[in-house]
C-alpha cells in the first residue's frame, strides 16, 4: 500500500497483528493468482491498484466521507437496493465473505456443518480483521436462506445496528408485495439513518448511477463471446468483486475503460488463450473476494471461462431499473419490479434460472457449464441435480463441483475438470 494506514486501523479496532497476517496472504496469493497471468489488458492495472489498496485508500475514503456527513451501507447480497442508498447520498459497499478465515472463533456461534460464506462472515467479524465491517454506519443481512437467517439472529448480538431485510421465497404477487414493503421500509430506514429524504430527483439520478454500471458490466461481458476471449475469467471475476465496493462513477468509468481496450484486442484477434481453447460457462454460488479457486484451476489446465451465472456476474447485474417514473412511489416500484427478476436459487420454483443457464451457454459459446456449489449451500445444492439432467439433456456437458473456501481438495478438483476439459474438447 502505498501509505502507513496503522493509526487507521487502530482507531477502528482491528486486531492489527492478524490483520497484518491477513494481508500478507491475501497479496501472496493475488501475486500467484493474479499477476502471474500473461497478456494481461493494461487497463487491468487499475483494478489491480485497487486490490493494492483494498483496506487502505477505499477504507480512507469511507472514514472521509463520514466526516462529511454522508453513511455507510454494509451488505452481503445483490438483493441491498444500491439506488435508495445513493439517494440519499450514502455509499454502498459489499462485504468480503469468500475466505477461510476465523472459523475456529465462526464455530463458537455455528454448527461445524454450515456453509463456508455465512462462516466467513462471522470469523471476519469475531476476528477484528475487516475494515469494512468496523466502517459501516449499518450492515444489512438478508434473509435469502435458512441458513443466513438464523445466523442474523446471532450476528445482530455482535454487530450494532444489524439491518434484517426480509424476502419472499415464490415469485407470485404476494411474494412481490413483501417484496415492495420491505423495500419501502429500507428506505424508510436509511432515511432516518442519514436524516435526508429520498426525492424523485435524487432517487432518479442514483438509479441512472447504477444502471450505467452494470451497462459497463454487460458491455464488457458481451465482448467475451469472441474467440479468443481477449479477457481471462479471472479477471472478470475480479471486476465483478470490486464492482461491490469501489466507487460506482468511478468504477464504470474503469470498466468502459478497458472495454476500449478490449474491443480493440477483439479487432485483433488478441486473447489471453489460443483460439478454440475450451470455452466454461461457470454456474451457481457467488464467489466473493478472495474466493478464486475454482477459477483458478479452470485457467490453469488452460480452459477459458467466458461467463458466470452468479450474484457475483450475470445474474446480480443484467437487469435495468425502469427510471421513466415521474414519483418517488413510481421509481421505487421500478426498483421492486429489476430486484425481483433476480432468479436466486431461493425462489421455488425458479424455472427462469435454468432458462438463463441454457441462454448464457448458447450466447457465450460455451463448450461446458461447471456447477459450483458450496458445501451445506442447500438452495444451489438442491437446485443443482434438476439443472445438470436438463443441461445433459440438450446435449451440454455439466460438471457439478461441491467445496469450500480450503485448498485441501485442490488436487481432486483439478483432476476432475482436466477430465471434464478434455470430455467438452473431444
Amino acid at each position: 500500500m502505498s501509505e502507513n494506514y496503522t493509526n487507521m486501523w487502530e482507531e477502528l479496532g482491528l486486531d492489527l497483528e492478524a490483520h497484518e497476517q491477513l494481508l500478507h496472504v491475501l497479496g501472496e496469493g493475488y501475486r500467484e493468482v493474479f499477476l502471474s497471468q500473461k497478456n494481461r489488458p493494461e487497463g487491468m492495472k487499475y483494478f489491480d491498484f485497487v486490490m493494492s489498496e483494498v483496506h487502505g485508500l477505499r477504507i480512507k475514503e469511507l472514514l472521509d466521507a463520514k466526516k462529511q456527513g454522508r453513511i455507510v451501507v454494509g451488505s452481503f447480497c445483490t438483493f441491498v437496493p444500491e439506488e435508495l442508498i445513493l439517494a440519499v447520498d450514502g455509499i454502498s459497499v459489499g462485504l468480503c465473505t469468500g475466505a477461510e478465515y476465523g472459523f475456529d472463533n465462526a464455530e463458537k456461534y455455528l454448527p461445524r456443518n454450515t456453509c463456508a460464506l455465512i462462516k466467513s462472515i462471522f470469523g471476519f467479524k469475531l476476528g477484528n480483521v475487516c475494515p469494512y465491517i468496523e466502517s459501516v454506519d449499518m450492515l444489512v443481512g438478508e434473509n435469502t436462506c435458512d441458513g443466513k437467517k438464523k445466523a442474523y439472529e446471532i450476528l445482530g448480538t455482535l454487530q450494532d445496528n444489524f439491518y434484517v431485510m426480509d424476502l419472499p421465497q415464490t415469485k407470485s404477487d404476494e411474494g412481490k408485495d413483501l417484496f415492495r414493503a420491505e423495500y419501502q421500509k429500507f428506505m424508510k430506514k436509511i432515511e432516518e439513518l442519514s436524516q435526508k429524504t429520498v426525492t424523485e430527483e435524487n432517487l432518479r439520478k442514483s438509479i441512472e448511477i447504477v444502471n450505467n454500471k452494470r451497462r459497463a458490466i454487460k458491455r464488457l461481458n458481451s465482448l467475451r463471446i469472441a474467440d479468443p476471449s481477449p479477457i481471462s475469467g479471472l479477471d472478470t471475476l475480479l471486476i465483478n468483486q470490486i464492482y461491490f465496493y469501489d466507487d460506482p462513477v468511478r468504477f464504470t468509468n474503469a470498466v468502459n475503460s478497458i472495454c476500449d481496450e478490449l474491443e480493440r484486442r477483439v479487432i485483433e484477434q488478441t486473447g489471453v488463450f489460443p483460439q478454440h481453447t475450451p470455452r466454461i460457462l461457470i454456474s451457481g454460488c457467488p464467489m466473493a473476494i478472495p474466493n478464486w479457486k475454482i477459477p483458478m484451476i479452470v485457467e490453469s489446465i488452460p480452459a477459458v471461462i467466458v461467463g458466470e451465472e452468479s450474484c457475483v456476474g450475470v445474474r446480480g447485474t443484467r437487469n435495468f431499473v425502469d427510471d421513466s417514473g415521474n414519483t418517488v412511489q413510481e421509481l421505487l416500484d421500478a426498483i421492486v419490479e429489476r430486484y425481483f427478476k433476480i432468479d436466486c436459487a431461493i425462489f421455488t420454483p425458479n424455472p427462469s434460472r435454468l432458462e438463463h443457464i441454457l441462454q448464457m451457454t448458447k450466447e457465450y459459446h460455451a463448450d461446458g457449464v461447471l456447477h459450483y456449489c458450496l458445501q451445506f449451500c442447500q438452495p444451489y445444492q438442491m437446485e443443482s441435480g434438476s439443472i445438470e439432467q436438463t443441461l445433459e439433456e440438450n446435449n451440454i456437458p455439466v460438471l457439478r463441483i461441491d467445496t469450500d473456501y480450503s485448498q485441501e481438495d485442490t488436487g481432486q478438483i483439478k483432476t476432475r475438470i482436466e477430465a471434464f476439459v478434455e470430455r467438452v474438447s473431444c
